[in-house]
């Protein structure tokens, strides 16, 4: 048995050198700058440009009741608190969610392949969200409606579905898992597809949900989703310690004094959960929870304690990224903007592998 998954080992051959590993503080510090930058570069870009003095001027009066003599116009103090600022925090969240959940769905199936969405998720949140726009029924809940309700218990029946189908002897192997789930999650694609067939002139929302967007962003679902993905990537980052055993193999991590089961229930409990949270309110926005875990572990090695935080950091920086793109091109989907960037990066990412390292 190797000592690091062969997944995750990065080993160099002729003629090509791996990048040296970076100080994880420094690149720490250097995720928050840039997180703090376009932040300021989300909020002040759009239709009514907003000055990033006047930017900053805002934040630091309605964030830190700073007591600022106001040099911009009310108009502008309303269309960065009530309109942007939640957008940009809710693409935060998401991107950070989907790249949390990704890491620890790769380092618990040890699957550089693997993204959230592995396991169902995304077809119980579309079958969901779809059931949603057919029933004749508009119910409203602290801004949640029936869609985001029902994504998000679609995206969580689904991988309990998973989990339980995938039962052997009081576990889940891995393999099983994800035979399952590509089962169940072809199951569910069928269903989707009859409900979009059923759907008539609601296709058009099934379809805006299914390639994901920002636009419904408001401070109520920001205060829905910020505490279980925030939360649930907290208990995660504390139980890396584990998933670096898992890293190793069930064996290894036993012999660790890993609870197998017990963690990787746990941990593929609190992934799910971010990741249901994250599509409830975004839509379904592919990429980032796959591709961002591996440029992460590609600059900093293989240890969940230092690639779970950046992860976070990065995935939070593409989604604010790619929103202000999705914006500039007319609000086109978030999810194709992330598919487009997403795509030929991790095209490139196989080419380097497939001619002088594993990822």
């Amino acid at each position: 048995m190797t000592t690091r998954p062969d997944a995750l080992a990065a080993r160099p051959t002729t003629g090509l050198r791996l990048p040296a590993r970076r100080s994880p503080l420094l690149l720490g510090l250097a995720g928050l700058v840039g997180l703090a930058i376009v932040l300021l570069a989300g909020v002040g870009f759009g239709s009514v440009a907003v000055a990033p003095g006047d930017t900053l001027g805002i934040l630091a009066h309605r964030l830190l009741g700073l007591d600022i003599a106001p040099t911009w116009p009310a108009t502008a103090e309303t269309i960065v608190w009530d309109l942007r600022l939640p957008r940009v925090l809710e693409a935060m969240i998401v991107g950070l969610g989907l790249s949390v959940a990704g890491a620890t769905f790769q380092g618990l199936l040890r699957n550089p392949l693997a993204d959230p969405y592995v396991l169902g998720t995304a077809s119980g949140a579309a079958l969901g969200a779809a059931v949603a726009v057919l029933i004749p029924v508009r119910v409203v809940f602290l801004e949640f409606g029936l869609l985001q309700g029902l994504a998000f218990l679609g995206a969580l029946g689904a991988v309990i579905a998973v989990y339980r189908l995938a039962r052997v002897g009081g576990g889940a192997p891995m393999t099983s898992l994800l035979l399952t789930g590509y089962a169940l999650g072809s199951l569910l694609a069928a269903g989707l597809a009859m409900a979009m067939y059923l759907s008539g002139a609601a296709l058009r929302q099934i379809f805006a949900y299914l390639l994901g967007s920002f636009e419904s962003a408001s401070w109520g679902r920001l205060a829905g989703v910020v505490p279980i993905v925030l939360v649930a990537s907290a208990v995660i980052l504390l139980r890396a310690r584990s998933l670096n055993g898992l890293l190793l193999g069930e064996e290894a991590a036993h012999h660790l004094g890993v609870d197998v089961r017990r963690e990787r229930a746990l941990l593929l409990g609190l992934a799910t959960l971010i990741t249901a949270a994250c599509v409830a309110v975004s839509g379904l926005i592919g990429f980032v929870g796959l591709v961002v875990p591996h440029v992460v572990r590609l600059v900093v090695g293989p240890n969940a304690r230092v690639v779970l935080p950046l992860s976070a950091l990065v995935g939070a920086s593409l989604m604010v990224v790619a929103d202000v793109v999705a914006r500039i091109l007319g609000e086109v989907p978030v999810g194709v903007v992330t598919a487009v960037i997403g795509a030929p990066f991790f095209l490139f990412l196989l080419r380097r592998t497939q001619r002088g390292y594993e990822l």
